[in-house]
């Protein structure tokens, strides 16, 4: 099963600031990449626990006994650790959206490059798919879907165009829906707003904003005091979302201040942003928009 090299792998793991016989979570265990350098850095009493809800992941599962490897969504992250008796880790490491081994099955339909049925599920146990997106969805939940999601301003005229086509026959396949909406795709940007829709409809169908927001919310409670989060974004809604509650605990609004105006914080930041270099995105494309960011719990 072909996987690319991980993104930013030495930083993600530094940032763990491993301990020899902690314990250790990778929430998107994909070719193992990252996993396997936090293996390197674990003595004989460690742990490491991974997540990974595609079922093409397994087959990389790695022969280590330090090591489980648990096929599910990261979003029951505290049930599943729980169900393998551990209560709290030293840190948790995530690499967020789409895998390339996933973009580069064409019958996954993660990618703009092949046409395919419309399905975009990173887990194929789910029920809800881009076809059900696109032929399902009312106009005014498309309209969200596209304005919240891919950040298009043009999310009403795309949602009507989807709803008056699929009047005649169903949008069946990504190629199909790229005719559909072929006026709204000038070449010049063609390949951006593609790939604004497809992370629309892909946020949808793996509802990755409430994922990423019960995720957050666990590893808080999870990690040890000192424990480090380790987190790659590759859009402004993950990032944004990371950055919030690694700064003062919520997703939106403000926390309550004290009388002095001071509020309490469960992270601290450790470091500045971290972003591929030159060399990393010529070897690996994927890394182009990644952002890393490193807190520790208080």
């Amino acid at each position: 099963m072909e996987y690319h090299n991980p993104v930013l792998l030495h930083p993600t793991v530094d940032g763990l600031n491993i301990k020899p016989d902690g314990i250790y979570v990778d929430v998107t265990f994909g070719g193992g990449g990252h996993s396997k350098e936090i293996l390197k850095r674990l003595g004989p009493n460690g742990k490491l626990f991974a997540f990974d809800q595609d079922e093409d992941a397994l087959a990389n599962a790695l022969p280590d006994e330090r090591f489980t490897l648990i096929n599910e969504n990261f979003r029951f992250i505290k049930r599943f650790l729980r169900f393998h008796g551990v209560k709290s880790v030293d840190g948790i490491l995530a690499d967020l959206g789409v895998s390339s081994h996933q973009f580069d099955v064409p019958e996954r339909g993660f990618s703009t490059r092949f046409d395919a049925e419309l399905d975009m599920r990173m887990s194929q146990k789910n029920d809800l798919n881009a076809y059900r997106v696109v032929n399902e969805y009312e106009e005014q939940d498309l309209r969200r879907v596209f304005f919240d999601y891919g950040e298009l301003k043009n999310a009403p005229v795309l949602a009507r165009t989807i709803v008056e086509a699929r009047e005649h026959q169903p949008i069946k396949t990504t190629d199909e829906l790229k005719d559909v909406l072929a006026k709204f795709l000038p070449e010049r940007v063609r390949n951006k707003i593609l790939a604004q829709i497809y992370q629309a409809i892909r946020i949808e169908v793996n509802q990755e904003m409430d994922v990423l927001k019960e995720f957050i919310e666990q590893s808080l409670e999870i990690l040890n005091p000192g424990g480090r989060f380790s987190v790659i974004s590759y859009h402004s809604l993950e990032d944004r979302l990371v950055k919030r509650f690694i700064k003062n605990g919520m997703f939106e609004g403000e926390p309550e201040r004290d009388f002095f105006g001071n509020f309490s914080v469960p992270f601290k930041t450790i470091g500045k942003l971290i972003v591929p270099d030159d060399a990393e995105i010529k070897i690996n494309n994927r890394a182009r928009s990644a952002k890393l960011r490193i807190a520790e719990k208080i």
